[in-house]
């Protein structure tokens, strides 16, 4: 082993033990305690073997239901968010004189807590907007925003795209300005459209940033907690309990079942593991044929 090596090993070492000691650590254990009828507290638990993950599954109709309205969120994120990342990152590249103070705004949400965000944004749906359907006459403002299921699904949305569209953009900004002029100055020249260099020259350059920015997308979406529990906390009902705060609630809330609502966290990560690794391959494929 060369100096160099043992200097470079020497840098990493601490951060690498902090990761194993409180990531791999912690999410090893997570597998044992899912096979355990473990409550967190009690030091005596017993071995059950795959009891929990069957019974989650198949019993369990509320965690089922959790799962179809996270992967409902995930879809409408992973389309909404990315969308108006890229449109929000083409208008501000294309002004001249104000982009750094439009990039700062819409980047703003992305430095405030969610649950603050959260908080914000509960005092607008029950408070302000209200108010203002009675001053304006502007009365769809005027809805039940978090005891309507439907429209709860709305709020949850547009907080989470306010908190999560300025990161996007910024990836998408940085994509688009290494995208070499001459090549829009040559389509400009045989007369493409804004539209048609867009679609044509603009977002096939742009491929890998759209894979990360789908990825990241996956990624927050199947987790996503702060949003839902600062409007709904899943309510009205269950109508909006999304499979983190199903296994909030299973662990820490409700019946104390550690090592049931380890399972659920164990089906969680297999759930965004095979849907990531399905897009990240798709989305290589079609950056390699563009």
């Amino acid at each position: 082993m060369t100096k160099r090596t043992v200097i470079l090993l020497a840098f990493v070492l601490p951060a690498l033990v902090f990761y194993a000691f409180f990531v791999l650590a912690p999410a090893f254990g997570g597998i044992w305690y899912s096979m355990t009828d473990w409550n967190g507290v009690n030091p005596a638990y017993s071995f059950i073997g795959l009891a929990n993950y069957r019974e989650a599954l198949i019993e369990d109709e509320n965690f089922l239901k959790s799962i179809g309205f996270t992967l409902k969120y995930v879809i409408a994120m992973v389309i909404l968010q990315n969308v108006f990342a890229i449109m929000l990152a083409v208008l501000i590249e294309s002004r001249r004189k104000t982009k750094s103070l439009f990039r700062t705004i819409f980047f703003m949400p992305n430095m405030i807590s969610l649950i603050i965000g959260g908080m914000m944004w509960l005092f607008i749906f029950t408070k302000v907007l209200p108010d203002l359907a009675g001053r304006t006459g502007l009365l769809f403002l005027d809805q039940s925003w978090i005891g309507d299921p439907r429209l709860s699904f709305i709020a949850i949305i547009i907080l989470s795209l306010w908190g999560g569209v300025g990161y996007l953009m910024v990836i998408y900004i940085a994509a688009l300005q290494n995208i070499p002029d001459h090549v829009k100055e040559a389509a400009a020249i045989d007369g493409a459209s804004g539209w048609q260099t867009l679609r044509y020259i603009t977002m096939p350059m742009i491929l890998p940033a759209i894979t990360i920015g789908v990825f990241l997308t996956l990624n927050s979406s199947f987790k996503v907690f702060e949003a839902v529990f600062a409007l709904t906390k899943g309510g009205p009902g269950r109508a909006t309990q999304v499979i983190a705060l199903n296994i909030f609630d299973e662990a820490f809330s409700q019946s104390n079942r550690y090592g049931y609502a380890s399972a659920k966290a164990m089906i969680l990560f297999l759930i965004v593991m095979a849907i990531t690794f399905i897009q990240l391959a798709i989305m290589k494929k079609r950056e390699v044929e563009a």
